[in-house]
């Protein structure tokens, strides 16, 4: 069994950071259905803009809102205005098809990679 990719938003843009908050990433939920997150679903967050890598929770936005938004300690490492993508990953001993996104500036759906 290996860690395979399974889902991924690329080059999506951080709408907020809020520290106060409770942990986890806020995602529109146009972008969870289109990449195939679960609400509370572990992802890796990868800053294309400092590099910094943090794991933690899908949380679900507004719908058609393009929300990304850093809650808790994580926003501490990843700021507003930062491009990110953000991955899901499956275990499997099987080879899988990933559902990749790519989004615009404003997060809105692009196409799939």
């Amino acid at each position: 069994m290996r860690w395979i990719l399974r889902s991924k938003i690329h080059n999506a843009t951080v709408t907020d950071a809020k520290v106060e908050y409770t942990g986890s990433v806020t995602i529109d939920e146009d972008l969870i259905e289109k990449a195939g997150f679960l609400p509370g679903e572990k992802v890796l967050v990868a800053s294309n803009t400092t590099g910094q890598r943090l794991e933690t929770y899908v949380m679900v936005g507004e719908k058609k809102s393009g929300t990304i938004c850093m809650n808790g300690a994580a926003a501490r490492l990843i700021k507003k205005g930062e491009e990110v993508i953000i991955m899901g990953f499956e275990l499997s001993d099987k080879q899988l098809e990933p559902k990749n996104i790519l989004v615009d500036k404003t997060n809105r759906f692009v196409k799939f990679l």
